[in-house]
């Protein structure tokens, strides 16, 4: 039984590396060059910014909640330091003036999501409004970046893998954070309390989760990694640009739920996110690689596969149930027999 339970967990996470191992697979025999090592990092490279926000995401979802305001929070940190760098504010400095408001905007928008007991998705997607707003507000229009920083980010803080391939600062960022991620989930009590909560937080509050401090955290938490993917996005366009990005929020969820995060909370991980991110990656290779494809098919196979991953959550759910309700039946006959 405790065998049966735990690879039915893994489940989607597995199904996720057996897609994306055929889909790598596939590329690397239909495409030349497509197995080359350039390919990986320079798909790493132009998913940075999405994978800095789904760490955050990740929490969100496995808390039994949803963050519709990454994307925009994005747009509006991007602008804000394109906009302060303008004025003479040092890039990094800027980068942490933004990621102080992020924070604080997550923490707000937790904070009205337990007091007013709201569901997540109303207050987020009020917060995805008043993001965007706030950004054009700030400067309507996009705003080049020209800095020593930059250019140094872009020639000379790169990591050389041979064979054409590098790893630039933001794809370092994004594994820092990844990795961070997956050690605050696993090995800390905040990770614990996430997944107690995701998994019942009526029960988590009688185990003593502190749901309030755990509510707030996780989306406090989610609007400094959607805060950083706006300085990670300001280092990949060099711009900063409140229309950019629209809908992101919704590929950062389908990273999150296609690596093997279940939307009910309580089951799933950030290495699985990354995976979800690598699927997402290679299917615009492919389609990249293939040419005569409109790029539209991109968010047509996102779209299908993301149904595709709702749909074993829901199936596995519901033999979850069944399985649990066979546990109590045998049990109740052992207490009646004894």
């Amino acid at each position: 039984m405790k065998l049966r339970q735990v690879s039915t967990r893994h489940l989607p996470v597995l199904s996720a590396m057996a897609i994306a191992g055929a889909m790598a697979l596939f590329g690397s025999l239909r495409y030349e060059h497509f197995a080359a090592p350039a390919t990986m990092t320079n798909l790493l490279s132009e998913y940075a910014f999405v994978g800095v926000a789904a760490v955050g995401a990740t929490f969100v979802i496995i808390s039994g909640g949803i963050d519709l305001s990454v994307g925009s929070m994005i747009a509006f940190t991007s602008i804000l330091i394109a906009l302060l760098m303008q004025r003479g504010v040092h890039p990094l400095a800027a980068a942490t003036i933004a990621l102080i408001i992020g924070t604080f905007i997550g923490a707000a928008m937790g904070w009205i999501i337990h007091v007013f007991r709201l569901p997540a998705f109303i207050v987020t997607l009020a917060g995805m409004f008043a993001l965007r707003a706030l950004g054009f507000a700030v400067h309507d229009q996009s705003i080049g970046i020209h800095h020593d920083f930059y250019s140094w980010a872009s020639r000379e803080a790169t990591i050389g893998l041979g064979g054409g391939a590098s790893l630039p600062l933001r794809s370092m960022i994004m594994l820092v954070v990844l990795l961070a991620g997956v050690f605050v989930a696993r090995y800390t009590g905040f990770g614990r309390n996430v997944y107690a909560m995701g998994g019942n937080a009526r029960s988590a509050r009688l185990m003593g989760v502190p749901i309030a401090a755990t509510t707030i955290a996780v989306y406090a938490l989610s609007g400094f990694t959607a805060a950083l993917a706006g300085f990670v996005f300001t280092l990949y366009k060099h711009a900063g640009d409140p229309a950019s990005v629209v809908g992101l929020e919704l590929d950062v969820i389908a990273a999150v739920v296609i690596g093997g995060t279940l939307l009910s909370g309580g089951v799933g991980g950030v290495g699985g996110t990354l995976i979800g991110l690598i699927i997402l990656g290679l299917i615009r290779t492919i389609i990249d690689f293939e040419g005569s494809l409109n790029a539209a098919w991109t968010s047509i196979a996102t779209g299908a596969l993301l149904l595709l991953f709702v749909a074993l959550q829901q199936l596995l759910g519901t033999l979850g149930g069944v399985m649990r309700g066979r546990g109590t039946h045998i049990s109740g006959a052992h207490a009646t027999g004894s």
